[in-house]
């Protein structure tokens, strides 16, 4: 038997249960005629279920027939509840997993009585009946309240609480004893509302027959009256889109969101492939702009693809931690946009030149001249990832992953562009040797001729700091934000001096591989690469140990290492 079949069993099961009850309680109720004397009572009982029970006196009824006509007492205690009694969630009658809500008013009893034994439809239980896809209340039937998600409610009948449609359309024909809201839908009244029609992203149309006792409200849609129709309400009309329909955004959800992609090959989709067409319409025309720098990124990501999958991962870690450093230090606040500005336009292009280096996969096999150009392989590689967003759960996977690569692309060729850049100004003059016993500022160290501190001892110099920023915070009340002093700790004198305090004790001195000054950009990139190094359980900082440059994750980051200054060297 299936589900749907059981239900109806049941329910057909309460029907008869409620229509016994009904017969039980007009008889109980009628008054028994003026007799002589009422004949005797046989000892057995008949089994003909309409038939009532005569008895003399309490004794002569067997105690089985007491028991079996014990639900229908409570039964009929239930029903003629008076309304000043209130019926809780436990006296509800639950049979099969359909709800029946017993009304509190002994006026009622007889109508829901009747009701039921017509057939009364009554809302299932979430276990059984969940609110997805369309519903529709027959007329004469009545329910506690009607809700569709992804899909239209249609109500015929009565819903005591109210009607609501999310991404479908509410109609009411019949009664609704509460709102009738339709989300990214249309709401038409026909019928009787006593709260408020409502339409989020559509229009309400009222029929002629149409009563609504609230407000109509209409937001980002319109209001269609017909003569006869009565608003015993206000009238409110956001209208963010005068006259526009909001059908291709609800295809869109259906055929696209809801499925994780972002196109689909359907005719109400003709907005978003136009959108798409005109965005890699817009990549081919950077390829035409900007050709040498689309071959540099995608020689990039074919000769480094593992360090360019390291850029990636690096900035989605710490692009959110540059912007809280930012909002903290007050003036940083100026920069958020522009470094807002900066990770988008980098996202675009690094998205065009994953498209040219797909492209590239593809145009090779056909030789030099036209097809090598980069601007045909960006629109090859754009065609064939169009085609791939109209997969189910991978396009926007790809839309997504594809943003993030090419971010991490653009990242890293600016990187080894910029160190091209500083090998071809030719190697920094090399100090000579200092003199033993003479005096040398620490900014004439030559940084990376001198030899470079271990683990152990870094160590001990980062646990100096962390017990000064501690010590600090405590006396200042300010322990919750210790991270964050100790980050400006580290910043502030890496870019000043070069070192910190435990650093000044231990003797050692972060310096850059190509000798030049340590300055405020490096000192940042350093801090938010020690952040890394922290997350993975510390694992930056103890390569150090491992290292043959001795050098940190943050340390190959920022391009730096830490050096043990000779003696008769002064870092303050």
């Amino acid at each position: 038997m299936t589900m749907r079949s059981k239900n109806l069993f049941v329910s057909a099961l309460i029907a008869l249960g409620l229509t016994l009850t009904l017969a039980v309680m007009a008889r109980a109720q009628t008054p028994a005629p003026e007799t002589p004397e009422p004949p005797p009572v046989s000892a057995e009982v008949s089994e003909t279920p309409d038939a009532p029970l005569a008895v003399d006196s309490p004794e002569t009824v067997e105690p089985t027939a007491i028991e079996d006509a014990a639900p229908e007492a409570d039964e009929l205690r239930r029903l003629d509840a008076t309304s000043e009694e209130e019926v809780s969630e436990d006296d509800q009658a639950h049979s099969g997993g359909v709800t029946i809500t017993v009304e509190t008013s002994s006026d009622d009893a007889e109508e829901e009585a009747s009701s039921a034994s017509v057939g009364i439809r009554h809302r299932r239980g979430p276990a059984e009946e969940m609110p997805f896809g369309d519903h529709t209340v027959p007329e004469g039937s009545v329910v506690h309240e009607l809700v569709s998600v992804l899909g239209n409610s249609t109500l015929n009948g009565e819903s005591r609480r109210g009607v609501v449609s999310v991404l479908g359309d509410t109609t009411v024909n019949g009664k609704s004893g509460g709102e009738a809201v339709s989300v990214l839908g249309n709401t038409t009244i026909n019928g009787e509302v006593d709260g408020e029609a409502v339409a989020v992203m559509g229009n309400v149309y009222l029929g002629p027959k149409a009563i609504v006792h609230g407000d109509v409200v209409a937001v980002g849609g319109q209001l269609h009256r017909e003569d006869g129709a009565v608003i015993n309400g206000n009238v409110q009309e956001i209208n963010l889109f005068r006259g526009a329909s909001m059908d291709w955004f609800k295809t869109w959800i259906y055929r696209c969101a809801l499925l994780g992609r972002p196109l689909a090959f359907d005719s109400g989709l003709t907005w978003a492939w136009t959108l798409a067409i005109g965005v890699f319409v817009m990549y081919v025309f950077l390829a035409l702009l900007f050709p040498r720098a689309f071959e540099k990124c995608t020689e990039t990501f074919e000769q480094r693809p593992g360090y360019s999958l390291l850029a990636m991962l690096l900035s989605i870690l710490l692009t959110p931690v540059l912007i809280v450093l930012l909002a903290i230090t007050g003036i940083g606040i100026v920069l958020i946009p522009f470094v807002l500005a900066a990770i988008f336009f980098g996202t675009l292009f690094g998205k065009a030149v994953v498209h040219a280096w797909l492209g590239r996969r593809i145009t090779r096999y056909f030789g030099g001249g036209f097809m090598s150009h980069v601007a045909v392989s960006t629109l090859v590689g754009s065609v064939i990832i169009l085609l791939l967003y109209t997969v189910p759960f991978l396009g926007f996977f790809l839309w997504k992953v594809l943003g993030m690569l090419g971010l991490g692309i653009v990242i890293y060729t600016l990187i080894l562009t910029t160190r091209k850049e500083t090998a071809a100004a030719g190697p920094a003059p090399v100090a000579p040797p200092p003199v033993v016993g003479s005096a040398m500022s620490a900014d004439e160290l030559p940084g990376s001729s001198l030899s470079r501190a271990g683990f152990w001892l870094r160590l001990i110099a980062t646990a100096l700091d962390v017990i000064i920023v501690g010590l600090v915070g405590a006396l200042t009340h300010s322990e919750a934000f210790f991270l964050l002093w100790l980050s400006i700790y580290h910043v502030v004198f890496w870019a000043l001096r070069g070192t910190t305090i435990g650093g000044i004790v231990c003797g050692l001195k972060v310096v850059r591989l190509d000798d030049r000054p340590v300055d405020w950009i490096v000192a940042v990139v350093r801090c938010l690469g020690a952040v890394l190094s922290f997350i993975v359980i510390g694992l930056g900082f103890v390569w150090v140990a491992f290292d043959k440059g001795k050098q940190s994750w943050h340390d190959k980051i920022a391009g730096t290492v830490i050096v043990r200054a000779p003696k008769g060297v002064s870092l303050l």
